[in-house]
């Protein structure tokens, strides 16, 4: 994370009017009080629904003014949908500025893109589902997930009240197994989620490398789980334990690297952070290897252990 250590984070908002858009604002601003936001919709011409073309068609005198008209109307829709994002964001408290942009198709990646142009902290996305995201592969959220530079945070829809709650005042889960990608998961812990308690969680018996420390040099609690059986396979197995330990933990946000080593080091924790996304109900952020992080210690020492 880049900028003053007093500023709130920069956080680019994917927002498209909808119903789980809207409330993965309200709790984002709940996880990252006093943030700034760049409210960005994309949209894909032709841009008309069915009476919207029909009344273009009787108005246009050429198929060039048509589709001129199309994209004057596409445009200003946009314009719209951005400015009811910013309208929510500033309610909820955080700074805001709308942006739109076109996009030919892969709104994912083109949503990943910006977020390296824009010079964001953070991404934010909501997504829809009755357990986080849906089970299509190719989705936007996927997409953005697995392209984009810095982290992403994905708030599920929905959310039931007692996880409205555990978002404002719950500890962050840290998926933990000692990986240069899970230490990067816990700085940006650190530095975006400051003033939270923080718990690692360790799935199964698997070494845990150095324990992280808080920025001040104290010790973390750490938690150990036992992976479930019988095992379902290396990825769904430590995404069902750590949705059960932040469950328990009644944590605010599940933290983990978009790679790092299985608890039975035979997969990228990529596959474990999707597993995740699709299997808690609660905010998740996924921290890319190459995320910028400003402060937040070195994993060394050792941390308090409880079981």
């Amino acid at each position: 994370m880049t900028g003053p250590a007093t500023a709130g984070p920069r956080v680019l908002v994917g927002f498209d009017g909808s119903p789980a858009a809207i409330a993965a604002l309200g709790v984002a601003a709940d996880l990252l009080p006093g943030a700034d936001a760049t409210v960005l919709h994309l949209w894909t011409p032709p841009f008309a629904g069915d009476v919207l073309r029909r009344r273009l068609v009787e108005r246009a005198r050429t198929v060039d003014e048509l589709m001129e008209l199309v994209e004057q109307e596409g445009a200003a829709e946009a314009e719209r949908v951005a400015r009811l994002g910013c309208v929510v964001a500033r309610a909820e408290g955080w700074t805001a500025t709308a942006r739109v942009a076109r996009s030919y198709g892969g709104d994912g990646l083109r949503f990943a893109a910006m977020a390296q142009e824009s010079g964001a902290d953070l991404v934010l996305v909501g997504a829809r589902g009755l357990s986080g995201v849906s089970a299509v592969l190719d989705s936007t959220t996927d997409l953005v997930v697995q392209h984009s530079p810095v982290p992403v945070l994905v708030v599920p829809f929905p959310m039931l009240v007692d996880e409205r709650e555990r978002a404002r005042t719950g500890p962050v889960v840290v998926g933990w197994d000692g990986s240069p990608g899970a230490a990067q998961a816990w700085h940006e812990a650190e530095a975006l989620l400051a003033g939270r308690s923080r718990v690692a969680v360790v799935v199964g018996d698997d070494e845990r490398g150095a324990v992280p420390l808080d920025g001040d040099g104290r010790g973390v609690t750490l938690r150990r789980v036992p992976a479930p059986h019988p095992v379902p396979g290396p990825a769904r197995a430590t995404a069902r334990a750590l949705a059960e330990a932040a469950r328990r933990e009644a944590a605010s946000v599940v933290v983990v690297g978009s790679r790092g080593r299985s608890t039975w080091r035979t997969e990228l924790l990529g596959s474990t952070a999707l597993a995740v996304l699709r299997r808690t109900h609660v905010p998740v952020l996924v921290v890319p290897a190459a995320a910028r992080v400003t402060r937040g210690a070195e994993p060394v020492g050792s941390g308090a252990e409880t079981g």
